[in-house]
């Protein structure tokens, strides 16, 4: 008993000693800008922002929130209790605009030492993260990709790697899609293609299937230098849960955009590389916003529930404005590195 906790000592060590100690780390001020006066005064207007916070990957500081709003506040959804900032304006009111900004600080986060076989896990502790993502006819065809994939595999962070390398090998990015896709996984297993979010739901479905928590995770890409203009760098990552260990982070999609960028096969060297380097390590360009999928916002929202909070919502009336369309729905999110 006294060797066992000496070792999983010196591996905790190790842990928190490159993780604090020699990862690399970035700073600034992001800005998010919005100019909703182009909806009339005869109806009101309502917008919910992901409001970041801090963890052990991100500190967040000197928020600052003004505007011309009648009201604003910081609330949080009742079910995966996500953060998000929410501010309205009344019928009546001419120029609706909100500047949103705050500091942060984000270090390049590395799960790499991580055990083959970890300890138990009480799935109903973890049971939204447990959920299947494909409902009817299509379940059964996650469960056979699943098995197949896993086949062989025993322990749950040889299934996870599994499912990884299946969708390394398997997918890719499709740049066509809009956005960052809406990660409906029922379409996406005759696809095999799409953005961030679509590739981060494939693997969290297949994961879940195998009995192993996983969720999404919804951030925005930071700049490199000086100032940069990330409005359209919305960004969509993963996270299995290893008993004894913790949440530990993917990031597949990122994997698949390199290759396409570069232009490169699954064995090229340049593409191991990287695979094996976002298997439990993502570069701190990067803030988590977000989490949950199919969200009661906090005030409820109009209509259908959210697919997911990334992207700024808001709605006018009772019309939910689309994010991804300039012209109607006036914001922009720039970075300004400090360190």
């Amino acid at each position: 008993m006294k060797k066992t906790f000496i070792v999983l000592a010196a591996v905790a060590f190790v842990i928190c000693f490159y993780s604090w100690g020699l990862a690399e780390t970035c700073s600034g001020r992001v800005t998010m800008r919005f100019d909703l006066s182009g909806h009339g005064p005869d109806k009101p207007v309502r917008l919910w922002v992901p409001y970041p916070v801090s963890d052990n990957y991100q500190q967040i500081s000197h928020v600052e929130v003004r505007g011309t709003f009648d009201h604003w506040a910081v609330y949080t959804d009742r079910e995966f209790q996500a953060p998000m900032l929410y501010a309205c304006w009344g019928p009546g009111a001419g120029k609706k605009v909100m500047v949103f900004s705050f500091d942060v600080t984000r270090k390049e986060r590395v799960d790499k030492v991580v055990s083959q076989e970890a300890g138990c896990m009480d799935p109903s502790c973890y049971a939204r993260y447990l959920r299947p993502a494909c409902s009817g006819c299509a379940s059964g065809r996650l469960a056979d990709l699943a098995a197949g994939i896993t086949a062989g595999k025993h322990t749950v962070r040889g299934k996870a790697r599994a499912i990884y390398d299946w969708i390394c090998d398997h997918m890719h990015r499709d740049p066509g899609v809009r956005g960052c896709g809406n990660g409906n996984v029922c379409v996406l297993l005759n696809l095999l293609g799409g953005k961030c979010v679509d590739i981060s739901s494939v693997f969290v479905a297949l994961a879940r299937t195998c009995g192993i928590p996983a969720r999404e995770v919804f951030g925005i890409r930071l700049g490199r230098d000086g100032t940069t203009d990330i409005t359209g760098c919305q960004h969509c990552w993963a996270e299995f849960y290893l008993p004894g260990y913790g949440w530990v982070v993917v990031d597949p999609a990122d994997v698949l955009k390199a290759m396409l960028k570069k232009g490169i096969r699954p064995e090229n060297p340049e593409a191991m590389r990287l695979r094996e380097y976002y298997w439990g390590a993502v570069d701190p360009y990067r803030v988590r916003l977000s989490w949950g999928r199919n969200l009661v916002l906090n005030p409820p929202q109009k209509g259908p529930r959210v697919n997911y909070l990334m992207y700024p919502f808001a709605q006018a009336g009772d019309v939910t404005l689309d994010p991804l369309d300039a012209e109607n729905f006036k914001y922009t999110i720039t970075y300004r590195r400090l360190d």
